[in-house]
């Protein structure tokens, strides 16, 4: 069983989403579920968190997690979502 976890600051972005596009969000989240060593790993500041990218109408939109896998359950923790404009300085900060 997969446990989701979502930060206050991934919460507020997908709060603002209009419904098509919390439905591409969704269908990333679900890819990085069956398959979570899909996105990149990043090293230095961000080590441990990896970053998937994805199309959200039209638009290429990073979606940063982590992935625990311990044998007694498995959790997906979302950190943040939006365009690569300052995503991973914003990222650091948080």
């Amino acid at each position: 069983m997969i446990h989701i976890n979502q930060t206050r600051t991934f919460a507020k972005v997908v709060k603002k989403l209009h419904t098509n596009q919390k439905q591409a969000l969704d269908q990333a989240v679900k890819t990085i579920i069956e398959n979570p060593s899909i996105g990149d790993m990043k090293a230095g500041d961000l080590a441990g968190v990896q970053v998937y990218k994805f199309k959200m109408l039209h638009q290429l939109t990073l979606l940063a997690y982590t992935y625990d896998d311990n044998s007694q359950q498995i959790t997906l923790t979302l950190l943040a979502l939006g365009s690569h404009e300052n995503f991973y300085r914003d990222l650091k900060k948080s």
